[in-house]
């Protein structure tokens, strides 16, 4: 008697783990990734008509850690209403007891593939700052990601940009009852600072929930120091280092040199200590800006030949009409033999 193939076994086990359909609305359709404690399924909801993405708990992940984790994701997602972050549309539980939530299905590519297909350095620079525009949201809602990557950035087909992947996000601590106050976070050149809403005995359970893992999570390469040592605190500087590896890596990309400032900039958003990066992920977006504006980074102090080189630059049009003015001046006047 022939065995059955292993291949064929593991698709009748994921076809027993995994219904075709879930509350009778969603029709699972495929699968498109499996992570350590979930997969993640294209499917058809049937009452609004419309494809979307489904979060499920593995069946050989059901632990009650990780479907606590997984239910957290899906809360701490249906706080952050924004264009830059993916939303939830719906959450529940098979009957099996795994836990699930849909959201928005998102096509399109991730943020390094999206560099490697030629983007420009000032296009990334420009992507970067709509990340960093998310990731600023979530932290005026009290939410640091902490597990920043290019890898949970997508870029849609119509030039979206998603921050993806909140599942070991942190809610920040609570102090004696008030709401733990945030590095200054500046909205622009004025340096508004944006401060978390008021907090809930909800929100103190979530952020229990949150921190319950420690503090050590995230990916290796991406997080700060501070992140990497055990019990070490993070806030919002956590993602600033992330965000700053991330444009280290992005402008590697293109082989030019890395101007002093952009080079600055990095070194600012990923200093070892906290208190030495940028106060905010807004602060560090508006140095990004000023870059892409030809305007002086206060990360970097530019030298007198710079400052001139860079007026040079921006003052152009004007420099080469003065410039052609007195050429042709003196040659009139050498003509006429004054």
């Amino acid at each position: 008697m022939t065995g059955i193939p292993d291949h064929a076994l593991d698709r009748m086990r994921s076809g027993l783990a995994t219904p075709s359909r879930i509350g009778g609305r969603y029709e699972l359709v495929g699968l498109l990734g499996r992570g350590g404690m979930g997969e993640v399924h294209r499917a058809r909801d049937h009452h609004l008509g419309r494809d979307v993405a489904i979060k499920l708990l593995a069946r050989e992940a059901s632990a009650v850690r990780l479907a606590e984790r997984l239910e957290r994701e899906s809360r701490v997602l249906a706080r952050l209403e924004h264009p830059g972050i993916v939303p939830v549309y719906d959450a529940g539980a098979l009957d099996d007891g795994r836990v699930y939530y849909v959201m928005r299905l998102v096509d399109g590519v991730r943020l390094d593939e999206f560099a490697r297909r030629g983007a420009s350095r000032g296009e990334l620079l420009r992507t970067l700052r709509r990340v960093a525009e998310a990731v600023a949201f979530a932290h005026g809602r009290g939410i640091v990601h902490r597990d920043l990557k290019p890898g949970n950035v997508m870029i849609g087909p119509f030039g979206e940009v998603l921050v993806l992947d909140w599942g070991v996000a942190k809610l920040l601590a609570e102090d004696s009852g008030r709401p733990t106050a945030l590095p200054t976070e500046g909205s622009g050149a004025d340096g508004a600072r944006s401060a978390p809403g008021p907090r809930t005995d909800a929100d103190i359970a979530l952020t229990a929930e949150l921190t319950a893992d420690g503090a050590s999570v995230g990916t290796p390469g991406y997080m700060a120091p501070e992140q990497v040592a055990q019990g070490g605190e993070v806030d919002v500087r956590a993602d600033v280092f992330a965000l700053g590896v991330m444009l280290r890596e992005l402008l590697a990309v293109h082989p030019e040199r890395v101007a002093k400032p952009l080079a600055a900039i990095v070194a600012c958003a990923t200093a070892p200590t906290p208190a030495g990066r940028y106060p905010g992920v807004a602060a560090l977006s508006e140095d990004l800006r000023r870059w892409l504006d030809d305007e002086p980074v206060r990360a970097h102090n530019e030298g007198v030949l710079e400052r001139g080189w860079r007026f040079a630059r921006r003052h152009q049009a004007a420099i080469l009409l003065l410039l052609t003015y007195a050429v042709v001046r003196t040659v009139i006047l050498l003509w006429r033999g004054i």
